[in-house]
């Protein structure tokens, strides 16, 4: 199979935009908000990852393994760019912006297996 075959592009790039966007404004409020700083944003970068992933799984519905594949590169893409606007505003190390990405990576295919089996049930 070639590349073109695993993933739909057009989906993928909705599916990062949206979940970018919503990283970085996640990102800017914890900024301004040391509670949401210390308390949400963790889990808010996590559930963007995974709901992004899950909504490209299940546009694309071309299975399991390609709805994780998907749902990773989406996952790890679109918490990339609120990490990275975390660490150039000073809120985060580089460190730390790795570890991160790798979780919203993890949650980003957990989001993807999901999102398959919610387009199964909508074909039944």
């Amino acid at each position: 199979m070639n590349r073109g075959e695993l993933i739909d592009n057009n989906a993928l790039q909705r599916a990062i935009f949206v979940g970018a966007l919503l990283q970085i404004v996640f990102v800017l409020m914890a900024h301004f908000s040391a509670w949401i700083a210390m308390h949400a944003l963790l889990f808010a970068g996590m559930m963007t990852s995974a709901t992004a992933a899950y909504l490209y799984a299940q546009e694309v519905a071309k299975g399991y393994a390609l709805g994780a594949y998907g749902g990773a590169i989406v996952g790890g893409l679109c918490a990339f760019a609120g990490v990275a606007l975390a660490a150039l505003l000073g809120d985060m190390t580089g460190d730390v912006l790795v570890v991160r990405d790798l979780i919203s990576i993890l949650t980003g295919a957990v989001g993807g297996i999901y999102g398959q089996m919610a387009a199964d049930w909508r074909s039944i």
